[in-house]
């Protein structure tokens, strides 16, 4: 699956709605994972996790930054993802289908912030997006 030239126009011109609000995106898409889906709580024993804590902001931050270097390496994905599917799959043992569960909730969390701006097609382009990040993070583990 490869994002076609209107898609990654898509991705780019939401990412700069996106970027300056980074932290708070991030924060609010990992409470949001948190309050969904509370079993992935568990590779967080040593956090935090009540709303808009401090390792809850910088989290979510560096989730959203690991995005934005997606958006900006939009032709090399895997080679921009190769260390830190490494980072989840040999030394965090992240189960890779919390991946899919946080795009989800970082979607949702799109939709809510940018409710004029995140059309079907919007949200089709990020979804596929997600989906390719969501696949590649995963590699390492087969």
């Amino acid at each position: 699956m490869s994002l076609m030239k209107n898609e990654r126009a898509i991705i780019l011109s939401m990412w700069e709605k996106m970027a300056p609000q980074a932290e708070p995106i991030g924060t609010e898409t990992l409470e949001r994972l948190f309050c969904s889906y509370p079993q992935t709580k568990t590779y967080f024993p040593h956090f935090d996790l009540h709303h808009g804590s401090q390792q809850l902001r910088a989290h979510g931050s560096k989730i959203l930054t690991a995005v934005g270097d997606a958006v900006k390496n939009i032709d090399n994905l895997s080679g921009a993802l190769t260390k830190l599917s490494e980072l989840h799959a040999y030394i965090l043992r992240v189960d890779p289908v919390n991946f899919k569960l946080l795009s989800h909730c970082l979607l949702v969390t799109m939709a809510a912030r940018f409710p004029a701006d995140f059309s079907a097609e919007v949200h089709e382009a990020w979804d596929k997006f997600m989906s390719i990040l969501s696949s590649i993070l995963t590699e390492k583990y087969r």
